[in-house]
């Protein structure tokens, strides 16, 4: 717990986190609301991007934001300074999601109050299963962001999270579903993380279901990426 308050206060002290957590998934709704991208793909342009903004912060926050403050920590020798506490490897990565899900209620919240402000109507009943999926999601990305930050060089790492960011969000399933992207490339987004999340948040907040098979697919993630990072991450 103590670790998970520490990350959460030091992801909200760095202006370049806050620009990844909550500035880009604003402007990407702002983008998302007065172009005509998502026309066509559901009731309103707001309620079709909501869900996937939500799914964007958890991306940002728990993949590439923590992948890189956690590589960066490898180069300075702050997680060679941890290894000789009792912390371990799943200490660690526990405080790491703390720190995420701490982090990922304020955006909750900050894109919630501006979604509103644009008209989103989500479906009441599907607030529950969203929010144990995003929770889920973030879970399940927080465990890849240190699987590479982990095994990687921390100059590695800042170019493959940000370029899986960039490519998951443009084409990842998390703004548009994979139902709407090209038949050939469905059946390879379809198992992505990101296409899970983005598809399972909008079942929930449009049509009121629980996605049992995007679910699932977050959940292989999870297990994988955190079984993983504790079988490979190296602490210097």
């Amino acid at each position: 717990m103590n670790q998970g308050r520490y990350e959460a206060l030091t992801m909200l002290r760095n202006g370049e986190q806050l620009i990844l957590a909550v500035v880009l998934p604003l402007l990407a709704m702002v983008a998302l609301v007065v172009t005509p991208l998502l026309d066509g793909y559901g009731t309103s342009r707001i309620n079709m991007a909501a869900p996937g903004i939500f799914a964007l912060c958890a991306m940002s926050t728990a993949f590439t934001g923590q992948g890189i403050a956690t590589g960066f920590d490898r180069r300075y020798g702050v997680l060679r300074y941890l290894s000789t506490t009792p912390l371990g490897r799943t200490g660690l990565i526990a405080g790491k999601v703390i720190a995420v899900l701490a982090v990922l209620v304020i955006q909750v919240v900050l894109v919630s109050a501006a979604a509103l402000l644009f008209g989103w109507q989500p479906e009441l009943s599907g607030l529950l299963p969203a929010a144990v999926q995003l929770v889920l999601g973030a879970v399940a990305f927080t465990a890849l962001g240190l699987l590479v930050a982990g095994t990687v060089r921390p100059e590695a790492t800042l170019a493959i999270t940000n370029l899986l960011w960039i490519l998951l969000a443009a084409a990842g399933g998390i703004i548009i579903p994979v139902g709407n992207l090209p038949h050939v490339l469905q059946p390879f987004i379809e198992v992505l993380p990101s296409a899970a999340l983005g598809d399972a948040l909008r079942s929930a907040l449009i049509d009121s279901q629980f996605n049992i098979s995007a679910t699932l697919i977050l959940l292989a993630w999870t297990i994988l990426g955190g079984l993983g990072a504790v079988r490979w991450f190296k602490w210097s």
